[in-house]
């Protein structure tokens, strides 16, 4: 049986059930879904991907193992919800390193009346921004949100790791409307679709953190009463003891 990895989780106001994604398991042939479930846990349906994210067993195409699923947004007007790649599809591209940007990450928009995609677009990760203390120790960047702030605009969370040295968490703005549809596309390549424009929104190492973790969840709070919007972060501890969770807002004024 499929073994579900959740990544993300959105409440759906207008039915009151949730939404959630996983990254499959790779190395079980098992590939990224999005699932709708009752608050009791209860699974309403399953809404497998394009094929495209399916992993076959030579590793020449779909998901990367624990490179799937991570961000899920919804639409203002809750009729869509948005999923995002943490990396690359092996058949899209690398995945990001110290010295150059990643392959495009599929960013998925799934039709919620009727469970299928009705469009796709491309995002590339910035290179990893830090180096790991050792040479040769792990380091990483990727998607691990995004959030909508309205129709057309998103917002983009890259949290990157570097090993000895800790965490960098990027905050970008895209147009979906800007960046080309790639949903009939078997692999991406610089010349058959052209990737969404972002703007850097805020840089989390300037925000005044006491620390910066593994943030992966972002989420719109009450209305400030300035007319400003409340947004929420927080972190996944992974069970880590030299970790925390964090629970971080902040003023957007987007």
């Amino acid at each position: 049986m499929p073994v579900p990895d959740p990544e993300a989780l959105r409440l759906r106001p207008d039915t009151d059930t949730l939404l959630w994604a996983s990254e499959g398991d790779v190395p079980r042939g098992f590939g990224p879904t999005l699932c709708e479930s009752r608050r009791d846990g209860t699974l309403i349906r399953e809404m497998p991907l394009p094929h495209v994210f399916q992993p076959d067993a030579a590793g020449r195409r779909g998901t990367r193992d624990n490179l799937g699923l991570e961000g899920l947004a919804l639409t203002p007007d809750a009729r869509h919800a948005w999923l995002a790649m943490e990396n690359a599809l092996v058949q899209d591209g690398p995945i990001p390193t110290l010295a150059a940007p990643g392959g495009p990450c599929r960013f998925t928009r799934i039709d919620l009346e009727t469970g299928k995609a009705s469009r796709q677009i491309a995002y590339v990760p910035d290179a990893i921004p830090l180096r790991p203390l050792v040479p040769g120790m792990p380091a990483d960047n990727g998607v691990s949100e995004v959030l909508m702030i309205d129709a057309h605009r998103m917002l983009v969370l890259e949290r990157a790791y570097a090993t000895g040295v800790g965490n960098s968490l990027r905050l970008y703005e895209i147009d979906t409307r800007a960046a080309t549809d790639t949903l009939a596309l078997e692999a991406l390549s610089r010349d058959n679709h052209t990737p969404a424009p972002k703007k850097l929104v805020a840089d989390f190492a300037a925000l005044g953190l006491s620390r910066l973790d593994n943030s992966e969840g972002l989420c719109w709070g009450p209305d400030l009463p300035n007319g400003s919007r409340l947004l929420v972060a927080v972190s996944d501890d992974n069970f880590n003891p030299l970790q925390i969770t964090q629970f971080a807002a902040f003023e957007f004024t987007g």
